[in-house]
């Protein structure tokens, strides 16, 4: 027997973020809302535990146990008595490294693969019990839609998204180290008293009602200038999209994927095509938003 579950990326409208705390994570309020890029990630029964990937950066892509797709089989496994005995494929198509949470997402789609193909009957609850011990963006790969997230930001509270937003996410050569983003936006911000983290009201108002243009004057990410410190030549894609008719433009999550919000899918097709044109990125996509958490397809 076989399970496909597709898996969304994510982006992070906003992404506010408090100080280091004595465990060295850092509590946030971070508004995650799933976009149309996918990771489809299969599972079969086998006599090990194996992962195999195929897609875009693949070759990056860790196969051993460390894999959070593998960790996510094993976890569900060990809490019913059983053997992570399976074959788990990725089909990748999210960035690697990027900060739209490829990673994050492999993992929920296996937890969701070895559910249905095991016969757990695990509930939502112990789902998202699991994705939390695996990664903070785990648990809102598994739920999608959009989501404010607290803490380290796997506790969620789905939000309410009043329509259909047009993006466009321009991949880097190369990936950012989260933990080194992280490492940077504490030395930018040492001896600087960091404000507790909190949602904007005029974002979570802005998705509520689906309103583009409102939403594009309220993205905000904190880690941005750790993100930029780090790999400064991401301010001219930010630039370049910006000129090319986007609304707004951010670096997602931790980067270096770079996300573009547009008026609608016209302008997202031509702030993609010149983005492509202007050599500040490897390529340039477009995908609608909000998109479906993970799904037995």
């Amino acid at each position: 027997m076989t399970v496909t579950v597709r898996v969304p990326a994510k982006v992070n409208v906003q992404l506010a973020v408090g100080a280091a705390r004595p465990d060295g994570f850092h509590d946030l309020a971070n508004v995650f809302l799933a976009v149309g890029l996918y990771d489809e990630v299969t599972v079969t029964e086998a006599d090990e535990l194996r992962v195999t990937c195929a897609g875009p950066d693949a070759a990056q892509v860790p196969l051993d146990r460390t894999n959070l797709a593998a960790r996510a089989a094993l976890a569900l496994a060990e809490r019913h008595g059983r053997e992570a005995r399976v074959h788990i494929h990725i089909d990748k198509d999210i960035p690697v490294a990027g900060g739209m949470a490829g990673g994050s997402a492999d993992g929920a789609g296996a937890l969701a693969a070895c559910d249905a193909l095991w016969g757990t009957g695990a509930c939502r609850e112990e789902l998202l019990d699991i994705c939390a011990e695996l990664g903070s963006d785990v648990p809102f790969s598994l739920v999608g839609g959009a989501a404010l997230g607290t803490g380290r930001g796997e506790r969620l509270r789905e939000l309410e998204v009043g329509g259909t937003f047009h993006w466009v996410f321009a991949a880097a050569d190369g990936g950012l180290s989260t933990p080194a983003v992280y490492r940077e936006f504490d030395r930018l911000n040492e001896g600087v008293r960091v404000p507790e983290p909190a949602a904007s009201r005029d974002l979570l108002d802005a998705l509520a009602k689906g309103d583009v243009h409102a939403l594009a004057a309220t993205l905000s990410n904190d880690l941005q200038p750790a993100a930029l410190s780090l790999r400064p030549s991401l301010a001219e894609t930010l630039t370049a999209g910006r000129e090319a008719g986007a609304l707004a433009g951010l670096v997602s999550g931790s980067g270096p994927t770079t996300a573009f919000l547009a008026a609608d899918a016209g302008a997202a097709a031509e702030v993609a095509r010149a983005l492509r044109a202007s050599g500040t990125c490897r390529t340039a996509r477009v995908a609608q938003a909000p998109a479906a958490g993970a799904t037995v397809v």
